[in-house]
């Protein structure tokens, strides 16, 4: 079978991308087909690949803006040629599962949540602090047909794949289907036990609004305990403004910076709503406990009281609490790093490779 991957965008190495990752493992020969594609800011692999780009990769601003060119979004999806491939596997957060395939070839789709701008996550990026009153008048009108559009493209996939329960139910409740869970891919063997703390707490994420970084600033700017960022995003500039002395951003890092951050922090602050969050489980890989906000996919990952603790509303004095919380109790490194194995990236590619070759088989039939 000719295989195709189609994937939103490629600016960054960031959970749907580590899904991509394995996914070009499986099927080397496969291109894959996404709307931006920033060169070298993904990974060796994936870089190595053919990369098919929509007329949104040749726009004004594209590497860092092309956020702003959404309602353009289901146009360049719509317009990508997959007639000669008879399998599409897409991994998907915005449009990338509403991709056309020709009659009688199959489409599966590894989906981190229906599109979160215009559903779910609408207020977090679209409110009155994050946009400015013309994009959210914009928004009001082009929101209805994104919606609209989203639901009846929804019927080209096949078979859903959800990465969490969490968004299992998102996917029957927005498109009425089901879809099968499997566990997004953590890469546990880049990850070795550490019992150092070396008196930092760290955030590894995107400056994106639904990440809430501003949440940490606000409690850690009252503390004057030290926080150290890595990650970079739209929303860079206005967490700095926000961030007294003691907060430090290094923008992204790679893999092996990454790993020795988590060796050297006290704990991971996760105050965001995640789809499912493979973050929290690197650093419990590392034997780190998790302060997160206690909805969404942290709750399939982080064991309240074992392997970190949950504050119950996104503010700055829940998350004291569960600071205070933190300090009560002693996490055990070892418990902490066996329960994120349970997460191996072996255990994601033997999950897909099984799911992929059954609904092939019964494709065929």
């Amino acid at each position: 079978m000719k295989v195709a991957l189609v994937h939103d965008w490629l600016t960054g190495m960031r959970g749907g991308e580590k899904c991509l990752e394995v996914l070009c493992e499986l099927y080397p020969d496969a291109p894959v087909h996404t709307l931006v594609h920033n060169r070298g800011s993904m990974s060796p692999l994936i870089e190595s690949r053919r990369i098919v780009t929509s007329f949104i990769d040749r726009l004004p601003g594209k590497v860092t803006k092309y956020r702003s060119y959404l309602p353009l979004f289901p146009m360049a999806m719509e317009m990508m040629d997959l007639t000669a491939y008879d399998l599409v596997l897409s991994t998907s957060h915005a449009v990338a599962k509403n991709a056309k395939v020709r009659p009688g070839a199959l489409h599966i789709c590894y989906c981190h949540t229906p599109m979160r701008y215009v559903w779910e996550m609408y207020g977090q990026y679209f409110g009155p602090e994050t946009a400015s009153l013309p994009v959210r008048a914009a928004m009001r009108t082009v929101r209805p047909f994104l919606q609209s559009w989203d639901v009846h493209t929804s019927s080209r996939v096949h078979y859903y794949i959800a990465n969490s329960e969490n968004v299992r139910r998102r996917i029957q409740r927005y498109y009425r289907r089901e879809a099968e869970v499997i566990f997004p891919p953590v890469d546990t063997d880049r990850f070795t036990l550490s019992r150092s703390d070396e008196g930092y707490f760290l955030m590894v994420t995107a400056l994106v609004p639904y990440k809430r970084v501003d949440l940490a600033i606000e409690h850690f700017n009252r503390t004057g305990e030290r926080l150290v960022i890595a990650g970079k995003g739209p929303e860079t500039e206005r967490l700095r403004g926000m961030a007294k002395g003691n907060i430090e951003f290094l923008g992204w890092r790679s893999d092996e910076e990454l790993a020795l951050l988590y060796r050297g922090c006290t704990a991971l602050i996760f105050p965001g709503e995640e789809d499912f969050g493979i973050v929290p489980l690197e650093a419990m890989a590392t034997g780190k406990p998790v302060v997160a906000y206690g909805k969404g996919g942290a709750l399939e990952t982080v064991v309240d009281g074992v392997t970190g603790v949950f504050f119950p509303e996104q503010s700055a004095g829940s998350l004291a609490s569960a600071m205070q919380r933190l300090r009560s109790f002693r996490p055990d490194p070892e418990a902490i790093r066996r329960h994120a194995l349970r997460f191996s990236r072996p255990h994601y590619k033997e999950r897909m490779q099984e799911f992929i070759r059954d609904k092939v088989r019964q494709h065929l039939l």
